[in-house]
């Protein structure tokens, strides 16, 4: 079945699970910067709820931008990976 237009780009969803796993800290603007993605939130909740990734979200001010990052104490051997990312569940780099 075809991805649908109104999900996040395989690209975004591999970007930010690696950014993830490599322990940054990430924001919609470093979304955008990096693969020109918009969807940030929408590739969190899912990994939050799909794949139960322990997600840490910090809303900094005076804007209250959000900033996620894996929780520190993660094992990332246990992650479950979503299929565009799933190579960095066998530590490959595809990017």
């Amino acid at each position: 079945m075809p991805q649908a237009h109104s999900y996040s780009k395989p690209t975004s969803v591999y970007w930010t699970c690696k950014a993830l796993t490599e322990g940054q800290t990430i924001s919609q603007l470093t979304q955008i910067q990096n693969v020109k993605g918009w969807r940030l939130p929408a590739v969190i909740h899912r990994l939050k709820a799909e794949y139960h990734w322990p997600i840490c979200t910090e809303y900094r001010q005076p804007d209250g931008v959000a900033f996620y990052s894996l929780s520190p104490d993660v094992d990332r051997a246990t992650l479950r990976f979503p299929k565009s990312a799933e190579a960095l569940g066998h530590g490959e780099d595809c990017a």
